[in-house]
């Protein structure tokens, strides 16, 4: 693992920007084709809710896999999304995916120490965000407390599936030197995630502003903010691979398994 400069954390910004370029409605029809997954999951009855968190870890790889064609000149198709469904290694994606489930929900459930568990009722659908934003001052805090409690696990995660299954490393393994990698990259990080508030964030805000002066008409500024919002959510997919890519190298292509020898005629 490399020791990275600060200014590296720009750097994934803009060649996330890059390989968007590339590809740009393949990479939307990829993210589409993951949000209706997504959405689709969430209708199954008891699991529903729990479904997408444990699969997460299996799509990641699918936009990670995406940015390796996207460098091979390769075309970019729906079809990735299975990318990690397919993998050998697809039993530890899920056991990766069940442990991002129960590490979230540690940290929705730390809240309750600043709040009295107002947060934890809201994440499990007995009680309603805005009214209780409305009425409490301290969800805030609460949502706050949780997002820090999480970042430790969120370190862990960050380069734990690639390096399960472009580096066959076992789920600790994986965790261990992703949450140190992120550590030793941590300027690095940090500048990152700054350009991302302030891109991903700021940019639509400002565009709606100034379209909301220019055309009063609210369809007309939904028109223009939602195919941005895709473009941005998309291209943040898409800076993942580069973070990987500078820390770890890029993945190794598969060798594909010898042909079996004939027996001489």
């Amino acid at each position: 693992m490399d020791k990275l400069p600060s200014n590296a954390g720009w750097l994934w910004v803009k060649e996330g920007f890059a390989l968007f370029r590339k590809q740009p409605a393949e990479t939307s029809t990829l993210f589409l084709a993951y949000m209706f997954v997504m959405l689709a999951l969430g209708i199954v009855p008891v699991i529903g809710q729990i479904l997408p968190m444990l699969l997460v870890p299996m799509f990641s790889m699918s936009f990670m896999q995406a940015c390796v064609h996207i460098e091979q000149g390769k075309r970019v198709y729906p079809n990735l999304l299975l990318t990690g469904l397919r993998s050998p290694v697809a039993g530890r994606l899920l056991f990766l995916g069940l442990l991002y489930l129960l590490a979230a929900i540690a940290a929705v459930a730390a809240s309750a120490l600043v709040d009295g568990g107002d947060f934890w009722q809201v994440m499990s659908g007995q009680r309603d965000l805005e009214q209780q934003l409305g009425s409490d001052n301290s969800m805030t805090a609460a949502m706050l407390f949780s997002a820090l409690v999480y970042i430790p696990a969120g370190m862990a995660f960050w380069y734990a599936a690639p390096l399960i299954m472009w580096q066959r490393m076992s789920v600790g393994k994986a965790l261990f030197f992703s949450f140190f990698a992120v550590l030793r990259a941590r300027k690095a990080f940090l500048l990152y995630g700054v350009s991302w508030a302030l891109i991903g964030v700021m940019t639509p805000a400002l565009v709606s502003s100034i379209l909301s002066l220019l055309m009063p008409r609210s369809v007309v500024v939904i028109a223009v903010l939602l195919p941005l919002s895709l473009m941005m959510t998309v291209v943040m997919y898409c800076s993942f691979y580069p973070t990987y890519v500078h820390i770890f190298g890029r993945p190794e292509p598969a060798t594909p398994a010898p042909l079996p020898q004939l027996p001489p005629g």
